[in-house]
């Protein structure tokens, strides 16, 4: 039995090290954890899917878009609804994007998914932020010379105007951006079938990560659910959403995922599990 892995933004910008933008707690731990994981996993690994959080600097979900009515800035973490924005509480800076930016957000709260959230600035393509953490970049280069294979990397996030968690979709596709619709390809890459299993780790478990795995399973059989293993110790939540994340394991769990750590897999001269 062969493994497909699936490992979900593990950026710099993303872990508990100077100067990450959007340190999430444990990350580093996590990563690190994954690395000796691929380094071990012998042939048991046979392909690597990597997402990629990929931004501009100034986008919808960031603090450079907005500003308060009276033009100060608004603070990271900061949620936005429609309602605020109809109101004038917050609004672009750019004001010829005001029509668009509260059809977006009446869209968005139709999903019930989330509201919008204003991040800080972070993964932005080309710099230190956007880079894979070095030890796991390491494991994954080493593993691709191993076994002769590419990882495959997936960018996400490009679009100013949609916000992306998920690697399968943007949170409102557009219609000018195929890129926003939903990534079939990579579902059918992904997809364990009968005979492989995957496995999924990244950051963060109470946002992309959730994401992600969410739509995959929207797509997934029963069987292909349950041929799934999140690494509980190779993912953590944003500060302040940890009940989501504990919310959404359970929700993959009763869906019939395994949760397994990573000092449980692919142990050496074991099949896998």
């Amino acid at each position: 039995m062969s493994a497909k892995l699936l490992i979900i933004d593990p950026q710099n910008d993303f872990c508990d090290i100077e100067p990450a933008a959007l340190p999430v707690p444990g990350a580093s731990a996590d990563l690190a954890r994954l690395a000796d994981l691929v380094a071990r996993s012998g042939e048991a690994v046979t392909d690597i899917t990597v997402t990629l959080d990929t931004h501009p600097r100034v986008a919808i979900e960031r603090v450079t878009f907005w500003r308060q009515a009276d033009g100060r800035p608004v603070a990271p973490f900061t949620e936005i609804t429609c309602a605020e924005v109809r109101a004038g509480s917050y609004l672009p800076r750019d004001s010829d994007l005001l029509p668009q930016v509260v059809a977006y957000l009446q869209q968005l709260e139709s999903l019930g998914r989330y509201r919008l959230m204003v991040w800080p600035v972070h993964c932005v393509r080309g710099t230190f932020g956007h880079d894979i953490y070095a030890p796991l970049a390491r494991a994954i280069g080493d593993w691709e010379a191993r076994t002769q294979r590419p990882v495959a990397k997936v960018l996400k996030g490009m679009h100013p105007l949609t916000e992306h968690y998920s690697a399968v979709r943007a949170e409102v596709p557009r219609e000018d951006d195929p890129d926003t619709g939903t990534n079939d390809a990579l579902i059918h890459r992904l997809c364990p079938g009968t005979t492989d299993r995957l496995f999924v780790a990244g950051e963060a478990s109470s946002h992309c990560v959730r994401a992600t795995v969410l739509d995959l399973f929207a797509a997934f059989t029963a069987s292909e659910r349950a041929r799934t293993t999140l690494l509980t110790d190779c993912m953590s939540p944003v500060p302040g959403f940890e009940s989501t994340a504990a919310a959404f394991l359970e929700t993959v769990a009763a869906a019939g995922a395994t949760l397994a750590t990573s000092a449980t897999v692919f142990e050496p001269g074991e099949p896998v599990r």
